[in-house]
């Protein structure tokens, strides 16, 4: 379906009058737009869409053209009067694929053509984002400060407490070999937390290359398939034509096993249990520079998402911080880590709750390879 009033756009008198330059037709630069932007026809069909529109749902050009925009974004529009320019912003809308995005939605009347609506999608990062990031750097440089003084010094004695429950082994009977063993199974669980924390320490740069994210997603999937996840349907729903990222493969592998693991365990034993891992490129995502000098673009958005409970609402807001936990049995460094390698790398991590019924989202935004 060609879109109303196709053809040559007049670029100026300069460009006009250079005999050697083709001027570039309007679905060349329509096509090139780096918003989704989409043409809807009287009845609320799509006539025409671009390329971006095709990254933001996730569906190739032909299918999308000729279904109804109700189809593509949840909303019909068609109740909306075609004739006089409407704006929604932070709206919530409905993928092909079930994801839901927020957006700021602009539909415009086309001149000249009665009925005809042009629709712009702006994706939103929701602005806690930024301003939870630099909340989290002063909390989290704190407990850096207090975790490395606690691993120095709490790691050598606990060393000679093994080594002296192992000597006591040999020379006790039977009746109090059982409390040697149980110092000893004590000492390497604290020895195991206390090795986490260095982890968390640890101020070194990253030495940051580009990756195929997909290459590290398919090998993290298989660690979880092989172990704490082999009895949960994982599945990888990923947009093939994603750019190389600019990150550090070690870390990012042991981010995507941490997010899993975590999802393994707040799903539980349950029937229906199932991870999805989804990649997208989004947009005009972007943050200021720490130093106030540019912006960053975090591009590449990887999401974690399954189909437990969540956290609870009173933590949900503190999920990354130091010590913050939700499981019984959890030193609350999981997450603090995996917030500590996406920052060192230059991305953001973000915890939500989305979706009818509501799913537990782990986003990462990730910047791309230059």
């Amino acid at each position: 379906m060609a879109l109303p009033g196709s053809g040559l756009i007049r670029l100026g008198r300069r460009a006009a009058a250079t005999p050697d330059v083709r001027i570039p037709a309007f679905a060349e630069l329509f096509a090139v737009l780096p918003t989704p932007f989409m043409v809807v026809d009287p009845a609320g069909m799509v006539a025409e869409a671009n390329i971006a529109s095709e990254t933001l749902l996730n569906v190739g050009r032909t299918a999308i053209i000729g279904r109804m925009i109700e189809d593509m974004i949840g909303h019909p529009l068609t109740s909306m009067r075609n004739d006089a320019p409407f704006a929604a912003y932070d709206l919530e809308i409905v993928l092909p694929d079930g994801r839901h995005r927020r957006v700021d939605l602009m539909a415009a009347p086309l001149p000249d053509h009665q009925g005809w609506r042009s629709i712009t999608l702006h994706s939103r990062v929701p602005a806690h984002i930024v301003g939870r990031r630099a909340e989290r750097e002063g909390g989290k440089m704190t407990a850096i400060g207090a975790a490395a003084m606690l691993a120095h010094e709490i790691k050598n004695p606990l060393s000679g407490i093994r080594g002296a429950a192992q000597l006591l082994e040999s020379s006790v009977d039977e009746g109090a070999r059982d409390l040697t063993v149980l110092i000893r199974d004590e000492v390497d669980r604290v020895t195991k937390l206390i090795d986490r924390m260095e982890g968390f320490t640890d101020t070194r740069s990253l030495d940051l290359k580009p990756q195929n994210i997909h290459s590290i997603l398919s090998h993290a999937c298989e660690v979880a398939r092989q172990g704490f996840a082999r009895d949960i349907r994982i599945r990888e729903s990923y947009d093939p034509s994603l750019p190389e990222v600019m990150g550090h493969r070690d870390s990012l592998v042991q981010v995507i096993i941490n997010l899993l693991k975590n999802a393994a365990e707040a799903i539980g034993d349950r029937d229906d249990a199932r991870i999805v891992l989804t990649t997208a490129y989004r947009h005009g995502v972007s943050f200021v520079k720490q130093n106030g000098f540019g912006k960053l673009s975090l591009p590449i958005e990887v999401c974690v998402i399954d189909n437990g409970p969540g956290a609870p609402p009173e933590i949900g807001e503190h999920l990354f911080d130091p010590f913050v936990t939700s499981k019984r049995t959890g030193s609350g460094l999981g997450l603090a880590l995996v917030d500590k390698l996406i920052t060192d790398q230059g991305g953001i991590v973000e915890y939500a709750r989305e979706g009818r019924p509501a799913l537990t989202v782990f986003r990462l935004l990730l910047p791309r390879a230059r």
